[in-house]
């Protein structure tokens, strides 16, 4: 009787073992990100526009967003509210202020949205290579974002959040 409750207790133990490997979610690497085809999609978009960033690519960026991109600037104050007519505009703005930029990316999360689009959560560090009176000094943000795309043909367009 002892043997037969080890070998079912041994039998549970290793079925076990073999098939929770096969449970475990699997990530993209160096991200909190479900490894699956459209979240890979997603994160390569994404790079396109971190890529374009470092570049100060102010007309690729352009091309990147949806033709009803919005930003509110996150409160109530309709000043420094920017749709794609100003897109252009406030990044050149931006731009002109540094002589170099990183842009570095820490996914953490890829998921459906309101209305169709997709949220992309994440934490960047910017360093920008600022000129001053004193000579050129690095300046570094690190914080949260979210970016919003819809799907377009084969690829996505940004709705908010450059």
């Amino acid at each position: 009787m002892r043997r037969l409750i080890f070998a079912g207790t041994f039998a549970c133990a290793t079925a076990l073992t073999v098939l929770a490997p096969g449970c475990k979610t699997k990530y993209i690497p160096n991200t909190t990100v479900e490894d699956t085809d459209q979240n890979r999609d997603v994160v390569e978009f994404v790079e396109k526009y971190r890529h374009a960033v470092e570049r100060r690519n102010v007309g690729q960026l352009v091309t990147m967003a949806h033709p009803k991109y919005f930003e509110d600037g996150g409160n109530i104050d309709h000043g420094d509210d920017i749709d794609f007519d100003g897109l252009k505009t406030h990044l050149q703005e931006r731009f002109a202020l540094a002589k170099d930029v990183r842009y570095e990316v820490r996914y953490r999360r890829i998921g459906g949205g309101r209305g169709g689009t997709i949220e992309v959560d994440y934490t960047y560090t910017a360093s920008f290579k600022i000129p001053t009176a004193n000579g050129d000094v690095w300046r570094r943000v690190v914080q949260d974002n979210r970016l919003l795309l819809v799907p377009d043909g084969e690829s996505f367009k940004i709705v908010s959040g450059m």
